[in-house]
């Protein structure tokens, strides 16, 4: 009798375990990350914080051939890296395909190695894309975009290598100080222009 209840109880708890090794499985596997470049990281943060289905957005740096670049490094030009931001999002809210429509309204994909008044190849318009399926999705996403263009889109689409998070300070940047003359100039008109059209939610709170 006693065999029989420790053999049952060895049973149990290795289904158990197993269940829950599958659950962990499942659970890791319900969000999914997207790196893009857009111009100054500070604005693409600030519309990706908005979109409901995003977890988290963190501005870094990619593309590029020296180790650990600091935000000095890059502005110089001589690193390769580009700004960008890593989107972590639930695809079950938000889609890879629907965070790429978002991505050609937030910026101008014509325009090469420059936003605005921001020049420099770090601002250059790219997507790293993290495996075949997302490579696949923004070909496709970047010819059905270039309908809404007049000049060529010039974004590039290349595989992610390496991603540098940048230092505290650019992180949540507009929110903490959406004061500031470039972000309300600059960041401010593009949220404002994103809420109109509803790609966006509206800013929860007058920014810093």
């Amino acid at each position: 009798m006693k065999i029989f209840f420790w053999t049952l109880l060895a049973t149990v708890t290795l289904n158990l375990t197993a269940v829950g090794q599958s659950t962990n499985a499942m659970n890791t596997n319900k969000t999914e990350v997207a790196t893009l470049g857009g111009g100054c990281f500070w604005c693409i943060e600030a519309v990706y914080e908005r979109l409901p289905g995003v977890i988290s957005v963190t501005s870094g740096y990619a593309g590029g051939h020296t180790v650990n670049p600091t935000y000095k490094d890059v502005c110089g030009g001589d690193t390769g890296h580009a700004e960008v931001t890593q989107i972590v999002f639930d695809p079950a809210k938000i889609s890879y395909a629907k965070l790429l429509e978002v991505f050609w309204q937030a910026h101008d994909p014509t325009t090469l190695n420059r936003q605005g008044a921001d020049e420099g190849t770090q601002y250059r318009s790219v997507i790293f894309y993290h495996d075949e399926k997302q490579k696949l999705i923004a070909e496709k996403s970047k010819l059905a975009a270039q309908a809404d263009f007049i000049r060529p889109i010039v974004t590039e689409i290349v595989p992610l290598t390496k991603f540098y998070p940048a230092e505290d300070y650019h992180q949540g940047y507009y929110d903490l100080n959406g004061r500031q003359p470039y972000c309300q100039m600059v960041i401010t008109p593009k949220l404002q222009k994103l809420e109109h059209k509803k790609v966006i939610e509206p800013t929860p709170q007058t920014p810093k």
